[in-house]
């Protein structure tokens, strides 16, 4: 019997244990995914797309934009993740008089019993673990902003002191495409924070009649906790060790650069595109591609994974010329047509 000496055989020892260990949490996380999709599942009919990818952005640790009509249940969604989850969740309602503090919170001067006198912090509704933002293009630019430093850096800065969020910390906003008068649409560094623009359609015809029958009768359902915000920790930290192959990588950077016009080989998007999707891009479909593996209950992502979530990752990073919007291109086009490139 031949036996392993030497850095092989240590090398091997080492991986053996962290593979099996990430086959176990993989497992055990597929049952609990299962069990907190059923729980969503007896409050939101249908949207299971909008779900699932909602489902990534978190795995991912990242944020998400959802755009959709009035009436799509895109806050009733918000709040069940926030039960079923197991998370501390807030809600903000954007309105043009909100304020930076009115988010954020402020500092305030006291004065003890003593007499002495000193500023206390009082903070705002973003120190929570799931922050819903809804209509958030209805607050002006300033406050806008101020969610800026929080989604990127997971701390806030006030009076000069630095406040860390508390872990998970998760914007999930909103966005009504309808009714745009006296809306401030996102400046394109804040639309690159959210990992995902996911738009919200209309229900089938048999989720929107178990939608009408259960939502109209004595008492509805509700949600249970599946998990905890612990466990949606861990569950993040294991999307960032499962390996990724280098087919995985390639399409990755080919489908992210061939979106540039100053790096792309597409005619139609150097003549189309103004601006195309950074880096930023590449790291969330990256991530956003091993969160999906990880909720199907696989071990690495494929190329399949990429091509599903190149949509919703791309379609808020792309803008297009005035020249092509006026001749009808879409950036769901653009983004079918880099998807084309990459076979």
């Amino acid at each position: 019997m031949k036996t392993l000496s030497g850095p092989d055989a240590s090398s091997r020892m080492d991986v053996q244990p962290d593979v099996e260990d990430v086959v176990h949490a993989v497992e055990a996380l597929n049952a609990r995914m299962a069990e907190a999709r059923a729980g969503i599942g007896k409050v939101i009919f249908g949207q299971s797309r909008v779900v699932d990818e909602t489902l990534i952005t978190l795995l991912a640790g990242g944020h998400a934009l959802l755009i959709g009509v009035p009436g799509l249940a895109k806050t009733r969604l918000v709040q069940t993740l926030g039960v079923v989850l197991g998370l501390d969740d807030k809600r903000v309602q954007f309105t043009p008089d909100l304020m930076p503090a009115d988010i954020l919170g402020s500092e305030v001067l006291e004065e003890s019993a003593s007499g002495a006198r000193g500023f206390r912090f009082i903070t705002g509704p973003v120190f929570c673990q799931l922050l819903m933002a809804d209509e958030i293009n209805r607050a002006s630019p300033r406050t806008q902003s101020a969610l800026l430093q929080a989604m990127q850096e997971r701390k806030v800065s006030i009076a000069g002191h630095y406040h860390d969020l508390p872990a998970p910390f998760h914007v999930l906003a909103t966005q009504n495409p309808l009714e745009q008068e006296g809306t401030y649409p996102l400046p394109e560094a804040q639309l690159d924070r959210f990992l995902m623009q996911i738009d919200v359609g209309y229900p089938e015809l048999e989720a929107e009649r178990q939608m009408l029958i259960a939502t109209t009768g004595p008492a509805e359902a509700t949600p249970t906790a599946a998990m905890t915000a612990a466990e949606l920790v861990a569950a993040q930290h294991l999307v960032r060790r499962l390996p990724v192959g280098e087919s995985v990588v390639e399409a990755i950077l080919t489908l992210v650069r061939a979106g540039r016009p100053e790096t792309s080989t597409l005619d139609e998007i150097r003549r189309g595109v103004a601006w195309g999707p950074g880096p930023r891009a590449a790291q969330a479909l990256m991530l956003a591609a091993r969160a999906r593996a990880l909720l199907e209950g696989r071990l690495s992502p494929s190329l399949d994974d990429v091509v599903a979530l190149a949509p919703p990752v791309l379609r808020h990073r792309i803008a297009l010329t005035f020249a092509a919007r006026a001749d009808g291109l879409t950036v769901d086009a653009v983004i079918a047509r880099l998807i084309g490139a990459v076979g």
